[in-house]
């Protein structure tokens, strides 16, 4: 989960809510509508992160409810980690399982701070990617809509595009000059 907050900008209930069916391990790809905003979203995955996806699908259990089948991530018991009250909207989660387990792990490191949780991933993605410089690429994997009429006439932003921002982030990540 946390290599996917990092290298594909996801959030809490973007972890949650991914389906197995939009992630393509085999080609390295994942794409699928971020759930709060409904904007499509494309992402190259790192090579770690696909190491890492392959080893959750080895141990996953299966769902609880028949409607999360297609959930790539569930918890021990085969429930979603992001749950919502009963009108199930995004507006406040009843049950943030992701934030929980990021929380124990991280406040259980030397650098925990207060006020850092999961979706700060996002955050530090958006950051590094905009060192960058290919903002159309970095809104593309976060799932970003700018609002500016550039949109009305940018229809796809090409795979080697996101291909470069995404290994940037990966680069800074890595790199021992942080």
């Amino acid at each position: 989960m946390i290599l996917l907050g990092i290298n594909s900008a996801f959030g809490n209930a973007d972890i949650s809510h991914l389906p197995l069916s939009t992630v393509d391990l085999d080609r390295g790809w994942l794409g699928y509508p971020r759930p709060k905003t409904g904007v499509d979203r494309r992402c190259p995955l790192w090579p770690e992160t696909i190491e890492d996806l392959e080893q959750v699908l080895a141990k996953r259990k299966q769902p609880t409810d028949p409607e999360l089948i297609d959930r790539l991530f569930v918890t021990q018991r085969g429930n979603a980690f992001v749950r919502y009250a009963e009108n199930g909207q995004y507006k406040g989660a009843a049950i943030d399982g992701v934030g929980q387990e990021f929380k124990k792990m991280f406040n259980a490191t030397t650098i925990a701070r207060k006020g850092v949780g999961f979706y700060s991933l996002r955050h530090t993605f958006r950051t590094i990617a905009d060192q960058h410089g290919d903002q159309r690429a970095a809104d593309t994997t976060m799932g970003h809509l700018r609002g500016d009429i550039s949109e009305v006439y940018t229809h796809h932003v090409q795979d080697e595009r996101l291909q470069r921002v995404v290994e940037y982030v990966r680069n800074w990540l890595f790199s021992e000059d942080k």
